[in-house]
C-alpha cells in the first residue's frame, strides 16, 4: 500500500486549494488505516472520502468556469472519470446482497498514486492559471479579463496539454 502523508511538495501555495488538498490526503490516509478494519468502517470511511472529492472537484470545476476553461477541458474530465470510479467503489461495496469491497480497497492505493501526480501537474497549472488572472476564489472576481481572444481553455491550463 502507497502511504500518501502532506507534505510541502504537494503544496501549491494556493491557501484554498492547499486546506482542500490537505484535508483530501488526510481523509484517504484515515481510509487506509480503516483497511484493516472492519468493512462497515472502511466503507464509511470511503464515503467521507468521496463525499469530499465531490465538493473538492465542484470548487475546482467552478473555479475553471469562472476563468475561461471550456466546458470539456481536460483537467475537469480527469475528476469527472476519478470520481465515478470512486463512487463506483462505493457503490459495490454497500451492496446488501453481496458486498464487493476488493475495487475499494485497490481504489485506495490508486488514489494515493494519482493524487500527487493530479496536484503536481494539473492543480499547479489550475492554480498558476488563477493567479495570472487574479482569481478571487471568495468573490469569484477576475483581475484579469476572461476570453477576451474567444479562445475557451481545453487542456489543464498549463503548458503540458492542448
Amino acid at each position: 500500500m502507497t502511504t500518501l502523508a502532506w507534505s510541502d511538495s504537494l503544496a501549491l501555495q494556493h491557501p484554498q486549494m492547499d486546506a482542500t488538498h490537505e484535508e483530501f490526503v488526510a481523509l484517504l490516509a484515515s481510509t487506509e488505516a480503516s483497511l484493516a478494519g472492519p468493512e462497515p468502517a472502511l466503507l464509511a470511511s470511503f464515503e467521507a472520502l468521496v463525499e469530499h472529492t465531490v465538493a473538492h472537484f465542484d470548487q475546482e470545476d467552478r473555479w475553471m468556469a469562472a476563468t475561461g476553461f471550456a466546458p470539456e477541458n481536460c483537467h475537469a474530465f480527469q475528476h469527472q472519470a476519478v470520481l465515478g470510479v470512486m463512487q463506483e467503489c462505493a457503490k459495490r461495496a454497500a451492496l446488501a446482497d453481496a458486498p464487493d469491497f476488493e475495487p475499494l480497497r485497490v481504489a485506495v492505493g490508486e488514489l494515493a498514486v494519482w493524487f500527487p501526480q493530479h496536484a503536481q501537474m494539473m492543480d499547479a497549472a489550475l492554480a498558476q492559471h488563477l493567479e495570472a488572472v487574479g482569481f478571487d476564489p471568495v468573490s469569484g472576481q477576475c483581475r484579469e479579463a476572461i476570453g477576451a481572444d474567444g479562445e475557451a481553455i481545453s487542456g489543464c491550463g498549463g503548458g503540458s496539454c492542448g
